[in-house]
C-alpha cells in the first residue's frame, strides 16, 4: 500500500477494527451454551432471535447513521454490545440470554456497514477512491490480527479461570476503548446535519430505493451476503471440533480437561486469524487477477469446503475436517474487502452506509434461517450430516441462480 495511505486516520481505522474484534467469547461461544445445558435448537433459535432483531433494525440504522451521524450511530452500538457483555457474564437462563442476544442484535444492527461507510467517505475525500479494495483490505486485517490476540487472550483466561463465563467481563475493556476511540475520529466523517426536513429525507429513500432496483448492485449484494450468512450461522459450531482436535494433542495432560481445551483452542483460533488476516490483505491482487468471476467462484469454493468439513467430520478425521472449516475462513475474508469495494464503485457514498446496511439485512434474513436449520439438524443427526445438508443445499442454489443469471450479462 502507498505510503501516503499511512496517516493518523489510516491507524485510527485500524485501531478500531482491532478493537472491536477482542471479543474473548468467540472462540468458545458454542462451548459456553453447552455449558449451559442449552440443546443445538436452542441454540439455533437463539441465534436466529439475533438475526431477526438485526433484521428489524438493519436498514432503519444504516439509514440513520448517513442522515444523523456515524459516530453516534457507532457509539449507540457499544453501549448495547456492553449491556449485551454484562447480561451474558450473570446469567444461565435461556430466556436471559435471548435478552442479551437481543441487544447483541441492536448493537450489530448499528454497527453494520456504518465504518465501512466512514472509511469510503474518507477515501472520497482525498481522492484514494482508487485504492478501495487495498485500503479496507489492509485495515480489515487488522480485524483479523484482533481476532487473533483474542484467541490467544480468551485461552489464557478460560486456563487460568478455568471457566468460560468470565471472558464476557474482560471484553467490555476493549469495546470501552473502542467507544473513546470513536470520540475521537474528525466530525467530517459523521456527516450529520442539524437541520433536517421531510424532503430531504424523502428524496435520500427515493434515491436508496431506486439503487435497490438496479441489477448490478443487487447482484453483488447478493453474491456477498450469501458467503457471509453461511459463515456466521455456523463459524461457532466448529468449537465442539476442535475439542476432538484438542484431545489428539499429547500436551497437558496433568490439568482439567475444560483448562486444556481452552489453551489449545485459543492457539488454534490464533492461526486461523493469522491467516485471514493475510487473506485479506491478499485481496486486492486476487480481484485484479480474476475479477471476472470472483464472486461466484469463491462461492463455489466456500460451499465445498463446507461440505469436505461435514465428510471429514462424520469419518472422525478431526485435523482435515478442521483444515477444510478454515478454508471458509480464508475464502470469506478474501470475498469481504472485493466486494465490498465493488458495491462502493456502483453506489453514491453519501447513501452507502444505507446500501451496505440493506446487504446486511439480505444476509440476516439467510443467517436466521440457516441458524435455525443448522441447529435443528445438529440435534437430531449430528454437526457433520448438518454441514453436509446446509453446504450441499446452499451449493445447488448457487448452480440455479448462477444459471439463472447467466445471460444477465451483467459484470461485477
Amino acid at each position: 500500500m502507498s505510503n501516503q495511505l499511512w496517516n493518523k486516520q489510516y491507524a485510527k481505522f485500524s485501531a478500531y477494527g482491532f478493537l472491536k474484534n477482542l471479543r474473548f467469547f468467540d472462540a468458545f461461544f458454542i462451548l459456553f451454551l453447552l455449558e449451559k445445558n442449552l440443546s443445538y435448537t436452542e441454540i439455533g433459535i437463539l441465534y436466529a432471535s439475533r438475526e431477526i432483531i438485526i433484521n428489524i433494525f438493519e436498514v432503519p440504522s444504516g439509514f440513520i447513521a448517513d442522515t444523523y451521524g456515524r459516530k453516534n450511530s457507532l457509539i449507540g452500538s457499544f453501549l448495547f454490545y456492553i449491556l449485551s457483555f454484562i447480561i451474558f457474564y450473570a446469567s444461565s437462563n435461556f430466556w436471559v440470554f435471548l435478552a442479551a442476544f437481543l441487544a447483541y442484535g441492536i448493537a450489530d444492527a448499528f454497527r453494520t456497514g456504518t465504518h465501512k461507510g466512514m472509511i469510503m467517505d474518507y477515501l472520497k475525500i482525498n481522492n484514494w477512491q482508487d485504492q478501495k479494495i487495498n485500503y479496507y483490505g489492509h485495515t480489515r486485517a487488522w480485524s483479523q490480527k484482533g481476532s487473533a490476540i483474542s484467541s490467544l487472550v480468551a485461552g489464557a483466561i478460560v486456563f487460568y479461570s478455568g471457566s468460560y463465563q468470565s471472558i464476557f467481563l474482560y471484553a467490555i475493556i476493549p469495546y470501552l476503548l473502542n467507544l473513546l476511540l470513536m470520540l475521537s475520529y474528525p466530525n467530517k466523517l459523521n456527516l450529520s446535519k442539524q437541520a433536517k426536513n421531510k424532503k430531504d429525507v424523502r428524496l435520500k429513500l427515493s434515491v436508496f430505493f431506486s439503487l435497490l432496483k438496479q441489477p448490478k448492485v443487487l447482484k453483488i449484494m447478493n453474491a456477498s451476503a450469501l458467503h457471509t450468512a453461511y459463515l456466521k450461522a455456523v463459524k461457532d459450531y466448529i468449537q465442539p471440533l476442535m475439542v476432538s482436535v484438542a484431545m489428539l494433542i499429547p500436551l497437558l495432560s496433568s490439568v482439567e480437561v475444560e483448562q486444556k481445551n481452552g489453551l489449545i483452542i485459543g492457539v488454534i483460533y490464533f492461526m486461523i486469524y493469522l491467516a485471514t488476516s493475510r487473506a485479506s490483505q491478499l485481496a486486492s491482487k486476487v480481484a485484479s487477477n480474476r475479477k471476472e468471476r470472483i464472486s461466484y467462484q469463491t462461492l463455489v469454493w466456500g460451499f465445498l469446503f463446507g461440505i469436505s468439513c461435514g465428510v471429514f467430520y462424520f469419518y472422525e478425521i478431526w485435523i482435515v475436517a478442521l483444515f477444510a472449516f478454515i478454508g471458509i475462513y480464508l475464502i470469506e475474508n478474501m470475498r469481504k474487502p472485493i466486494l465490498t469495494g465493488f458495491i462502493a464503485d456502483n453506489v453514491p457514498n453519501e447513501l452507502l452506509v444505507s446500501v451496505i446496511s440493506a446487504q446486511s439485512l439480505i444476509s440476516t434474513v439467510i443467517t436466521a434461517i440457516i441458524a435455525l436449520v443448522f441447529g435443528i439438524l445438529a440435534d437430531g443427526y449430528g454437526i457433520d450430516i448438518s454441514f453436509m445438508v446446509v453446504s450441499s443445499a446452499l451449493l445447488v442454489f448457487t448452480f440455479l441462480v448462477n444459471h439463472f443469471t447467466a445471460n444477465s450479462k451483467i459484470r461485477e
